[in-house]
């Protein structure tokens, strides 16, 4: 009888809840929407510029609880737009997981950064980021919605890579965001989080390395404590911390920084 009612209870997470997932058509934001899609949420509204996969991937989990929108968030309008067509559609918007995010293939350091590469890359990461967190807490506080905000970050905004500057710049600069964001919304009862994962076996870190989602894993999986024991860093792990910070299992938690990370960054 209580293995049935914690899977019961496991099944109503986000019971109600309207979501919006950035990023949601491929990588992190797919799995996250499939993972949020088995936690009885109202909708999950997937936000993408790679319509195609968007499409699929909303009409996979089931049209009465997930649509798709086009939206490039480093637009600011198409971002507003994207929130109000939410609340306009489905009453409220309860959880924003920003996860929208690119990673520039070339090997950048402060001697050789390109700046309009740099200017594309911060347009995504870290102006996108704010025009979420922004729009999702205005709609958040005129509807007195106490809602979570979960951003995603990296392993980058805690430490420093050999290259790739301007990626480590941005997700600096997430963590600020977060933290500001989270101090400044807590009297309307909104909690902002990040999650920070190490390199995960996506089809944008692959491409970034020349490598297939194996090969990134072998990469990277011996920089953690676990690799040592066989475990490599998989998208649904990055999901479940997701979904643990948008759920009430984090009532209490806000301004915090998850690692997801496998102790990479213990040493």
């Amino acid at each position: 009888m209580a293995e049935a009612i914690v899977v019961q209870n496991e099944k109503k997470k986000l019971e109600g809840k309207v979501v919006i997932i950035t990023g949601g058509a491929s990588g992190i934001g797919e799995a996250t929407a499939r993972l949020f899609a088995n936690h009885n949420p109202s909708m999950i509204v997937i936000a993408d510029i790679q319509d195609q996969k968007g499409q699929a991937v909303a009409t996979a989990i089931g049209s009465q609880i997930c649509s798709y929108i086009h939206c490039d968030v480093s637009d600011e309008l198409q971002v507003k737009s994207m929130v109000d067509s939410t609340v306009k559609s489905y009453g409220r918007l309860d959880i924003m997981f920003s996860n929208a995010g690119i990673v520039n293939g070339c090997h950048q350091t402060i001697l050789d950064i390109d700046l309009a590469d740099y200017d594309r890359l911060m347009d995504i990461n870290t102006r996108g980021m704010l025009a979420c967190v922004k729009h999702a807490a205005n709609a958040m506080v005129d509807g007195g919605v106490k809602g979570s905000i979960v951003c995603t970050a990296s392993t980058a905004a805690t430490s420093a890579l050999d290259g790739y500057l301007d990626y480590t710049i941005s997700k600096h600069a997430v963590l600020g965001l977060m933290r500001s964001a989270s101090q400044q919304l807590g009297k309307y009862g909104i909690r902002v989080n990040s999650v920070s994962p190490s390199a995960v076996g996506t089809s944008m870190p692959c491409k970034t390395y020349g490598t297939d989602a194996e090969g990134i894993e072998k990469m990277f999986m011996k920089s953690t404590v676990l690799g040592g024991a066989g475990l490599v860093l998989k998208v649904n792990h990055v999901a479940a911390a997701a979904l643990f910070l948008a759920s009430d299992d984090s009532a209490f938690i806000t301004g915090h920084n998850l690692m997801v990370d496998g102790g990479s960054l213990l040493g």
